[in-house]
């Protein structure tokens, strides 16, 4: 079952909201205290403990060191919110909500419900809003700060883009992975009667599990989701938004035990029987997923179509091109003559990873203007430039030509502009935020522990 909003994202969250731990003791049995001050920002003991040990938590590894770093990043973060403050940056109260709402989903997700977020912070949930919503004010000031600085320069322009990349160490530049440019010809088959016969194999499940079958031992049998038929098709207690809506709505219709009816998704066509729900709209259920199959005579017809048409445009008789306009049943890519463009951004250019495993396979071996053997693969790696296991969506079948490579490389400004021009404006962002910082340290008032007098910070003018 494809989430929506995938669950591995909890780590970047869990570094933002560290866990409330007891502090590493220092001498004489100290546990907690303020140990810097910025303007009129604080810095506690226990927060900057809080950080490194989700640090750890996250695969950091843990030098003598790192509780100076921690210290200095945080240092660099209330200059930030103290001149915030001091401009008046607005407080977007809509996304500090927001996101707290999604932090608040996440963690109930990862933790079991508002029970488990709780018990593992040691704090009721209104107590948690109310120091998370602190902190993502925080972060959203900070945010419209570093926005501020950097409105206050115009965008590059060209000329200065071109003077950035000859002055630039080239030893510095991003280096741009191997990328394709594809053309296709894609044949979906008919999929009505492959759906018809889905849909009477779940109806068949259904009737045997209202008549006492197990569902979860028919999930562990035949759903074809692999990342949960070892669990008999759970999916563990998760906020309803992280499902395509036609499966969490389903889903919450139900009573405990109770069995749907199909529900289609992207993902195919499920069976969904609730385990439990909550009031704060979360809830585990079980799922049997199966998606279309098609017969063999599908297949080979389109394999023979496909190949005919190779062989056509091998004996010049047609153009891969216009073959693609007159033939191939994808609006998106037949308009362009073939061509496969990244829906979101309109390159044609695609990393291995960006690519369906089938059309990466299908043009590994080939040299530019060669045309590969005809394959089955999913139309969700029909628009590249996302990462796609190839293991959902509908199948169709295909041929493609390999336009053109280009080697990895260091970035150029005839080729990678683009990512010239990020690269530029991200190094005058960083310096305009370094000459913030480095002026705002001899204007604000700053005090710092002697704990942390000894620290090697990366930048002078903390300890006055």
């Amino acid at each position: 079952m494809n989430r929506i909003i995938p669950p591995f994202l909890l780590a970047a969250v869990l570094l933002c909201f560290p866990a409330p731990t007891q502090a590493q003791q220092y001498g004489n049995g100290l546990i907690d205290k303020v140990v810097a001050i910025v303007g009129n920002e604080v810095i506690q003991l226990s927060t900057i403990e809080g950080e490194v040990r989700d640090m750890m938590v996250q695969g950091v590894v843990s030098d003598r060191n790192i509780r100076c770093k921690v210290l200095e990043n945080m240092l660099v973060q209330k200059l930030l919110l103290n001149q915030a403050r001091l401009d008046s940056i607005p407080m977007r109260h809509d996304i500090v909500e927001q996101n707290l709402d999604e932090r608040i989903q996440y963690m109930k997700s990862a933790l079991g419900g508002e029970k488990g977020v709780e018990n593992y912070y040691n704090k009721p949930l209104f107590r948690l809003r109310q120091d998370w919503r602190e902190l993502l004010g925080e972060q959203v000031l900070t945010m419209g700060m570093r926005q501020k600085l950097q409105e206050a320069h115009p965008p590059l322009t060209p000329k200065e883009v071109e003077i950035f990349y000859n002055q630039v160490d080239k030893d510095s530049l991003p280096i741009i992975p191997i990328q394709y440019q594809i053309r296709q010809i894609v044949i979906y088959p008919p999929k009505e009667e492959a759906v018809l016969l889905v849909q009477e194999r779940l109806l068949e499940f259904r009737e045997r599990i209202l008549n006492g079958s197990s569902f979860a031992a028919l999930a562990s049998a035949y759903s074809e989701d692999l990342g949960t038929v070892l669990r008999g098709g759970e999916l563990g207690l998760t906020a309803k938004q992280f499902f395509h809506p036609p499966f969490a709505d389903a889903a919450m219709a139900l009573r405990p035990g109770q069995v749907s009816q199909i529900v289609e998704t992207p993902d195919g066509f499920h069976l969904i029987q609730l385990i439990e729900k909550t009031e704060d709209e979360m809830f585990n259920a079980r799922h049997i997923l199966l998606r279309p199959k098609f017969s063999n005579e599908i297949r080979q017809k389109a394999f023979r179509t496909l190949d005919s048409l190779k062989s056509q445009i091998l004996a010049d008789s047609i153009t891969f091109e216009l073959a693609a306009v007159q033939y191939s049943m994808d609006p998106k890519s037949r308009n362009s003559r073939g061509l496969v463009a990244d829906e979101n951004t309109g390159s044609t250019f695609f990393e291995k990873d960006q690519l369906n495993p089938a059309d990466y396979n299908a043009l590994r071996n080939l040299q530019p203007g060669q045309i590969s053997d005809t394959y089955e693969a999913t139309d969700s790696g029909l628009t590249p430039g996302r990462p796609n296991d190839g293991k959902s969506g509908n199948t169709v079948y295909k041929v493609i030509k390999l336009e053109r490579i280009i080697p990895a490389h260091p970035a150029n400004i005839k080729e990678d502009y683009q990512v010239i021009l990020d690269f530029a404006t991200n190094q005058r962002l960083e310096k305009v935020v370094e000459d913030f910082i480095a002026q705002k340290q001899k204007t604000t008032y700053i005090r710092i522990d002697p704990l942390f007098w000894e620290c090697p910070f990366q930048r002078p003018g903390w300890i006055k």
